[in-house]
Order: C-alpha cells, then structure tokens, then sequence
C-alpha cells in the first residue's frame, strides 16, 4: 500500500512517499501536490527512507541505498541516472549532462528532466547548476539548493562517513 510520511529536515519538512521500503517520491512543503496526496493517501511509515534521510542531515551519509521506483519517461530516467553519478559534494551543468547523454544541445531537455525528479536529494538534482555557475532552479526553492550545497560542502570537508 502507497502511503506517505512526514519528516522535519533542516530545510523544511519533506514528505516521503512509498510503499514498503520502497521510496516513489519526496514532496518539500510548498509542493502543490502535496496536500493533495496527503488527503488521498493514508499516513505510515518508511522507516529506511526516514532513517536514511535523517542520517544525510545529520552529516552521516552521502550515499543513499533506498529502494526507489521514480515514475518518468525514458528520457528522464536516463537523467536521473547520471544525477546519481555526481559525486557528493560537487556539481555539475546541464550541458555536461547532456553532452554525457550524448546529446550536447539538449541542455534545456536535460534542465526539464532535472526538474522533473520525484526523488530530489535522494536522486540529487541539487547538484546541477547553471553554465555559468549560478544556482537555477529547484524545487524546494534557491535557498534550499544553496543549504544542501554548502551542507555537503561542510561534511566533506569535515570527513563525514562515506556509507
């Protein structure tokens, strides 16, 4: 049964959403999709994914090992997969991406999938930014971008544990 699982962060409180120990979705607070799904679907719990997720806040993990099953095209499927690529605490461009894909002018398609995610942080789409070095869009908002990056910046540089 889908169900779905409140959880306070630093950076607001996400809403998980799965089945089992397999993780479909996080949803950030200004998600307008998320009072919706909490209404339909009942409250539980996802014990790996809420214990994974507080361990990445706590500093404590940098790789995630959750079951997941995003939803996409093929086309975002393969983005997502080179997004769990980049290594923690570094960026990358959608240009990169792209020209990894194969595809070098299909940036702005690349941007869409990136955008598309239902697994952000977990799948880290935080982790790409503008050719020019600037943050772009996210989800949970710029601020919340800057935070994760500056968080793993941080835990990096002070040696959190490489699970």
């Amino acid at each position: 049964m889908t169900l779905w699982q409140p959880l306070a962060t630093p950076i607001g409180e996400l809403t998980l959403v799965g089945h089992g120990e397999t993780l479909t979705e996080i949803l950030f607070a200004n998600s307008p999709r998320r009072e919706a799904l909490r209404q339909t679907l009942p409250e539980g719990e996802l014990p790996l994914a809420a214990r994974e997720l507080q361990a990445y806040f706590a500093g404590a993990l940098q790789h995630f090992t959750i079951p997941l099953n995003p939803r996409g095209t093929p086309f975002q499927a393969q983005v997502w997969a080179l997004l769990r690529e980049i290594p923690y605490a570094e960026t990358t461009t959608y240009g990169a991406l792209a020209a990894r894909l194969g595809k070098p002018n299909a940036s702005r398609a690349v941007g869409l999938a990136n955008g598309a995610n239902p697994l952000p942080i977990v799948i880290p789409c935080h982790r790409v930014i503008g050719a020019s070095g600037r943050l772009t869009g996210f989800a949970g908002g710029l601020d919340a971008k800057a935070w994760l990056l500056a968080w793993e910046r941080q835990c990096n540089f002070f040696g959190a544990d490489r699970e």
